[in-house]
């Protein structure tokens, strides 16, 4: 039987880098990535009547980041601070008391982790949060070091699958990365193990695909991410979104 998880102030929900330049169109795009937004909106419409915490990460580049290929990184040049790819997605409907994490700003430093040189611990602690959930991009790299720096740091931690995405760059990188997940520790979920029905939501915001139903949520779950993934440290300011 699966486990309800019912919201308290104790709980965070944590969006991982729903950012222009990783959606379809930007300079990195994962791809279908725009699907999970109104996943992830449903789920901050959740947490926010919970009162429970919302907090964004977000890739905040300098211009020569050791992460682009220019520096003998992987990537090509995408979310750069204060530039237009780097912005959230106009979609996403954060609340203005939401709590941004900018990493991976030092140009020599790759930051997967939202808890990679940043205080996303200390604001967790200060705000007396128990447990994470964590949704975004892309399944394979930023969720995946996020949920393991979660566990490792002792809060329960859950991944939402109906509300993550993975790149894939190698074959089964988001399967991998599912199970490393697990294998840590981590708990997986969807919107079917909330308490409150889906369909109890507004009509605009009950897009969600199929794998949320029950009874093989998670096996579904998993599929749907595949079939979609084709294809003490110095700590910076975190900001509260405008």
């Amino acid at each position: 039987m699966s486990e309800l998880y019912h919201l308290t102030e104790a709980d965070a929900l944590i969006v991982t880098d729903i950012q222009i330049d990783f959606l379809p169109g930007g300079a990195l795009p994962v791809p279908e990535s725009n699907e999970i937004i109104p996943v992830i909106n449903n789920y901050i419409k959740r947490f926010k009547t919970a009162q429970a915490q919302i907090i964004a990460s977000r890739d905040w580049h300098p211009e020569d980041h050791i992460s682009f290929k220019a520096q003998g990184g992987l990537w090509p040049p995408h979310c750069i601070q204060d530039t237009p790819g780097a912005k959230f997605s106009p979609d996403l409907k954060l609340p203005p008391n939401s709590l941004i994490i900018s990493k991976a700003t030092q140009p020599n430093h790759e930051a997967y982790s939202a808890f990679d040189h940043t205080n996303l611990t200390d604001e967790l602690y200060k705000r007396k949060v128990k447990r994470l959930f964590v949704s975004g991009l892309a399944t394979d790299y930023c969720v995946l070091n996020t949920v393991l720096d979660g566990c490792r740091l002792g809060f329960e931690t859950i991944v939402l699958m109906d509300a993550t995405l993975g790149i894939n760059a190698k074959t089964r990188d988001v399967d991998h990365a599912v199970e490393s997940m697990r294998k840590n520790g981590a708990k997986l979920a969807t919107e079917s193990d909330f308490p409150d029905a889906p369909d109890t939501l507004p009509i605009e915001e009950t897009a969600s695909d199929k794998q949320a139903e029950k009874p093989s949520m998670l096996t579904d779950a998993k599929k749907k991410a595949r079939m979609r993934s084709r294809g003490a440290n110095k700590r910076i300011k975190t900001e509260q979104h405008r």
